[in-house]
């Protein structure tokens, strides 16, 4: 074993994906940072450490970076898999600000004993990952997807020559150029070092997805992977060229439309408090969320 056992942590590192993978696709919820490839990929943003409670639960240990969404930064954990025991519990809250990233599986048994703990818990609305429905995103039914089969039919009057294959070893190259031009469009970097590291080592992360053409021209790629026990599939990044009216809209629908029937839902994260992506999220009518607490101690603020 290369993760140690509480109160010990080490750095989340390539390493230690089989230790971790197996385990963080099967929780019940689906919480869309609670896979290996996620917790990989942001090591360096939330400086993530691991320890694990013998057969019970991984522990996650994170920084969150000042501004997002607090002032001052603030040392979280996470217990994606259980809730640990009282004494646990305790010494964790001596090193961290705040509990993160608790689901309603893990809440909902305990929170009358954990309150009586000394624990106090609040909705963490900003970090509620956005379900779907698979069938509405592939198939954009009825009058509440009017206006985005609209922009999809646009898309397709406008774009008659596109094309779409499979992400492999192949079209690394090509995605990354992809995404190199949209950081030029953005002007801003994001989550560009998270996204290129994503395509690097798309395989040994269990990742997959889409690489689009448009005109004979690159336009967009997606990637996700199965959550919640291969009921779920989480898209986590979808980068497009802004050239191409409508990609966006096109990319959600027809990604959407090539995924297995097993995948009942589609989790597209969270909106992080952005009124701006909380709108266009919405705009697709979720299905649900799904929903994440914090925990602090009484006396102290939870975020």
């Amino acid at each position: 074993m290369l993760i140690p056992e509480f109160p010990d942590f080490v750095p989340i590192s390539y390493d230690l994906r089989n230790e971790m993978h197996p385990q963080l696709p099967m929780t019940v919820d689906g919480v869309s940072e609670y896979t290996f490839a996620n917790l990989y990929l942001f090591r360096r943003r939330y400086r993530y450490r691991v320890s694990r409670i013998q057969d019970k639960t991984l522990i996650i240990s994170g920084i969150q970076p000042a501004g997002q969404p607090n002032k001052k930064e603030k040392t979280f954990f996470c217990t994606p898999c259980a809730v640990p025991g009282r004494g646990i519990l305790e010494e964790l809250f001596k090193n961290h600000g705040y509990w993160k990233g608790i689901s309603d599986s893990l809440l909902t048994p305990s929170r009358d004993r954990m309150e009586k703990w000394g624990l106090k818990f609040s909705e963490d609305r900003d970090n509620f990952d956005y379900l779907y429905l698979r069938t509405d995103l592939a198939e954009l039914p009825g009058k509440k997807y009017h206006k985005k089969r609209n922009l999809v039919s646009q898309f397709n009057h406008n774009y008659g020559n596109w094309e779409a294959k499979p992400l492999s070893a192949e079209l690394i190259s090509p995605a990354l150029e992809i995404l190199e031009k949209w950081r030029e469009q953005k002007g801003f970097d994001g989550d560009f070092l998270a996204a290129t590291e994503a395509l690097q080592q798309f395989k040994g992360l269990f990742l997959q997805g889409m690489v689009y053409w448009v005109e004979g021209k690159l336009a967009a790629w997606c990637l996700g992977e199965r959550l919640a026990r291969g009921r779920m599939f989480a898209v986590h990044f979808e980068k497009a060229l802004e050239e191409f009216k409508g990609i966006y809209q096109f990319v959600n629908q027809h990604y959407a439309s090539t995924l297995p029937n097993h995948y009942i839902h589609i989790n597209r994260e969270q909106d992080l408090g952005d009124q701006g992506l909380r709108q266009a999220k919405m705009t697709y009518r979720p299905c649900g969320f799904v929903r994440k607490f914090t925990a602090a101690m009484a006396g102290e603020v939870s975020f």
